[in-house]
């Protein structure tokens, strides 16, 4: 291999190699299907979630276009300046070739590991991954009021099969012996089967014989909540003869008194049925909310309702500082002002370092059992997928489903013992989990942040989404849309930081909503220090503890790579603001200690946050771009283990052998979060296969020539070291598929999964 400008070492795996034997069964050899190779056809079918967070509805309507189900090819239809551009001459790279050079956009393979270029790969598009199964909020289709819109455009056909037992089991026998089941509500006129024996003979599907024949739930707790319905049900279940010469079927382990483990082993923040209803019904008080919203509404005059949100009107209005008109007006607004009815309290330090590399908020990835898998391979801050406010503060059981957290996500970040932290800082009562919402007024942020920090102990920090791209929550003014009103902006992040308990707000922001028009810089030093009329008013910063700054436009989405010398200005603006504090101090112009950042003396932390793929970019970006820390995105999801490398500072040649056995833990961790029997085995499935989807990209780092690997570099077809490398880099879904099966078992026969990279791409409209 050609030697890198980089001396970095390459830590290589110590497992044996594959040789192509499937490790679970090896008369079934691992091959790669063939090219062209066709699927049989299948019928759709309907979710296997209970429900789908309001996120993930609102980007089933993102997309706009023709759809595939009468047959037309999509894919030929896209536009060519948004079709994923290879370069096809690497693809015919000869085999006698001993080196390349490194071409923009190609990942540099070495020749011997390229395929003839009549072999052809899918393309990425990261567009669709983020934007492409969310359905409408609160039943808006677009278009027309009152009119029902017809389901089209990008992965409206995405369906997740679920293959349902052939008669249900009724609940009260569901988690009984077979002589000893609980009173059926029902009686005789239940339609569900009470005959256990009849059930587990024809009603449900067969035992797995994955994982080690063992029940990742039984081998965990000792008991497993899906009882007889589990797909290892034999393996914690056995007949006995009974003293009248019967035999019984019965459930093995001792079940808990709590049923904690309906929700899953080894979750918090978990919210009772109770409780939501009482959200549902309005019954769940928010008085620091109330108060703070009410405050609010007294103190804002006409003229703030006319320019509130609109940056240009309030700099035309704070331009000349010795204006007549502007001084009178600034008297006027001293004379009104009203102390708010309560300060912040004090909130608990956070810390981020070199050392705190962050999982980024990721829609559809960013569950449970993944976040799980990336704080094992050492994510030291994770955040949940984006929780739109309005369905939480409803009740709604989707949404909160976002909020559950595991137990390895409420321990303490790793911090370095020559680490500059403030004082009063503890290691021991920071945690690695928060929650990231979304709202688009004040009233809805303020009081989805009270109930939050009310229902949910195990919070490191609530963060605030400004940053969200997806049309639908861009129209109601939600996510990205608050860039473009900072006046807004900056009261729902003040009224967060006063409801929040002593719990921490940050927000994560992008560049600005237009291209080529970054409007961040402004921003990020208006909610360090404050805008100038709350300054005037003496209402001081926002209180933010973090600024997440995602290198990107809105209408920029995934188009080109993050721009990290804005980054590292903004961060330079930081830096410059923390001095001007410094000689603010003891001075009539120091704010008041209260609306300031309790986590870094006083100071914001600011996190980048964009491309980073490697341990050599994640300290380049600490080093030069002058951030705290990195937020990792897809760099995570196409290899978590980037978490260890930047924890080891070197490359880790991970073997295919070792990236199975991922695999094989999210598939565990899964059956543990979401529940081993059938409706579970498809929730694990169908979020592996959504994994998987990014997971394949990975090159393996012995395979390239040059270093670093970067993340928008598209390989050209290439066989791996061993057959199993390369079905692990297959780009065709029915690869993934058959790699689910090893542990998940054989799909149902009407099995149907569309990949988001696959359903038909769009181009974004041209803004203004």
């Amino acid at each position: 291999m050609a030697q890198s400008d980089l001396d970095v070492g390459i830590k290589h795996p110590n497992g044996s190699p594959t040789d192509g034997i499937n490790p679970l069964d090896p008369s079934d050899p691992l091959k790669r299907p063939l090219s062209g190779a066709t699927e049989n056809a299948n019928h759709p079918q309907s979710e296997i979630l209970h429900g789908d967070s309001a996120t993930t509805r609102a980007e089933k309507v993102e997309r706009h276009g023709l759809s595939e189900e009468n047959g037309v090819d999509t894919a030929s239809l896209e536009p060519a300046q948004k079709r994923t551009k290879i370069d096809h001459t690497s693809q015919s790279a000869s085999a006698d070739t001993t080196s390349q050079e490194r071409r923009k956009g190609v990942a540099p393979i070495k020749s011997e590991f390229l395929l003839p270029a009549n072999i052809p790969r899918q393309g990425f598009d990261d567009d669709a991954a983020e934007s492409a199964h969310h359905a409408t909020l609160n039943g808006e289709q677009g278009g027309k009021k009152g009119k029902r819109q017809k389901s089209k455009g990008q992965n409206q056909n995405r369906s997740f099969g679920s293959g349902r037992d052939a008669f249900p089991l009724c609940a009260s026998r569901k988690q009984h012996d077979e002589f000893s089941p609980a009173q059926c509500q029902y009686g005789n006129n239940c339609r569900f089967s009470h005959d256990l024996r009849k059930y587990l003979k024809e009603g449900k599907h067969s035992d797995l014989t994955t994982l080690g024949k063992t029940c990742p739930v039984y081998a965990a707790r000792g008991w497993c909540n899906a009882g007889w319905t589990c797909r290892f049900a034999g393996t914690h279940s056995e007949e006995r003869s009974a003293a009248d010469g019967r035999t019984e079927l019965v459930l093995l382990g001792e079940r808990p008194s709590d049923g904690a483990l309906d929700e899953g082993i080894g979750v918090v923040n978990l919210v009772s049925a109770e409780q939501k209803i009482n959200l549902r019904k309005r019954n769940f008080p928010t008085p620091k909310a109330d108060a703070f919203n009410d405050w609010l509404n007294k103190r804002m005059n006409p003229n703030d309702k006319a320019k509130d949100g609109d940056p240009a009107k309030e700099d035309v209005a704070m331009r000349d500082g010795n204006d007549e008109k502007n001084s009178t007006e600034k008297e006027d607004n001293r004379a009104q002002y009203v102390e708010p009815p309560f300060r912040p309290s004090e909130k608990r330090k956070i810390y981020y370092g070199p050392e705190t590399p962050v999982l980024a908020p990721l829609t559809t990835q960013g569950n449970l059992p993944f976040r799980r898998l990336c704080v094992e391979l050492g994510a030291q801050a994770t955040w949940s997928e984006m929780a739109m406010g309005l369905p939480l503060i409803q009740g709604e059981k989707s949404e909160w489903a976002l909020i559950k957290a595991h137990e390895c996500e409420t321990t303490s970040p790793r911090i370095s013992s020559t680490a500059s932290v403030v004082a009063g800082y503890d290691n021991s009562k920071d945690l690695k989990f928060g929650v990231q919402i979304a709202g688009n007024k004040p009233w809805l942020a303020l009081k989805t942040t009270e109930v939050l920090t009310s229902l949910c102990p195990h919070l490191r920090a609530i963060d605030l989404n400004c940053g969200c791209p997806i049309d639908l929550v861009y129209r109601q003014g939600a996510g990205s849309a608050l860039l473009d009103s900072p006046a807004k902006l900056e009261k729902i992040l003040r009224g967060m930081n006063a409801v929040s308990t002593d719990v921490p707000i940050t927000v994560k922001i992008r560049m600005g909503t237009k291209d080529n028009k970054p409007t961040a810089y402004n921003l990020v030093e208006r909610l360090a220090v404050g805008g100038r009329a709350a300054t005037e008013l003496g209402d001081g910063p926002a209180g933010v503890a973090a600024i997440t700054l995602h290198g990107r436009s809105r209408q920029q989405r995934y188009s080109r790579l993050a721009d990290w010398g804005y980054i590292s200005e903004c961060a330079a603006l930081i830096k410059q603001l923390k001095e001007e504090q410094d000689d603010r101090a003891d001075t009539s112009a120091e704010a008041d200690p209260r609306d300031l950042a309790a986590s870094n003396d006083g100071n914001v932390y600011f996190v980048g946050n964009g491309d980073c793929y490697s341990h050599v970019e994640y300290f380049d970006h600490i080093q030069q771009g002058k951030v705290d820390t990195v937020m990792l995105a897809r760099g995570g999801l196409i290899k978590p283990w980037l978490f260890e490398e930047i924890a080891t500072q070197q490359y880790l040649d991970k073997s295919a052998t070792e990236r199975l056995a991922y695999v094989e833990k999210f598939a565990r961790y899964g059956l543990e979060a979401w529940g081993s029997d059938e409706i579970g085995v498809g929730v694990t499935r169908r979020f592996l296969l959504e994994w998987l989807s990014f997971a394949h990209r990975y090159v393996p780092i012995g395979l390239l020539e040059v270093l670093p690997p970067k993340i928008n570099e598209r390989p050209p077809a290439y066989k791996g070291r061993n057959e199993l490398e390369t079905l692990l880099a297959s780009d065709n879904y029915k690869d993934w598929i058959k790699i689910s099966e090893m542990f998940l078992g054989p799909t149902h026969k009407d099995f149907k999964f569309e990949p988001k990279h696959k359903s038909n791409s769009y181009e974004i409209e041209a803004e203004g």
